[in-house]
């Protein structure tokens, strides 16, 4: 028995244990709060190497000038 499961219109924050509905801006905020502390050396992201070259560059300039870090790696050794 298959379930179909309608798109997401909104985003939806989870308090209390329970989803409720909010707004883009609300979700954002919550979102970079939470990236907030890893600022530093202590954050590191892995990105494809089948990804594009423009989704690569993305990922490493939010790594080095959003995170501050260079602990990026592409896995272009496979």
């Amino acid at each position: 028995m298959s379930r179909h499961y309608a798109r997401l219109t909104q985003p939806l924050l989870r308090e209390g244990g329970a989803l409720r509905p909010a707004s883009w801006d609300e979700a954002l905020d919550r979102a970079a709060a939470g990236l907030g502390p890893h600022r530093g050396s202590a954050f590191g992201m892995f990105s494809c190497s089948k990804s594009s070259n423009e989704v690569n560059f993305l990922a490493q300039k939010f790594t080095r000038a959003v995170m501050g870090s260079n602990n990026i790696d592409s896995c272009n050794r496979t």
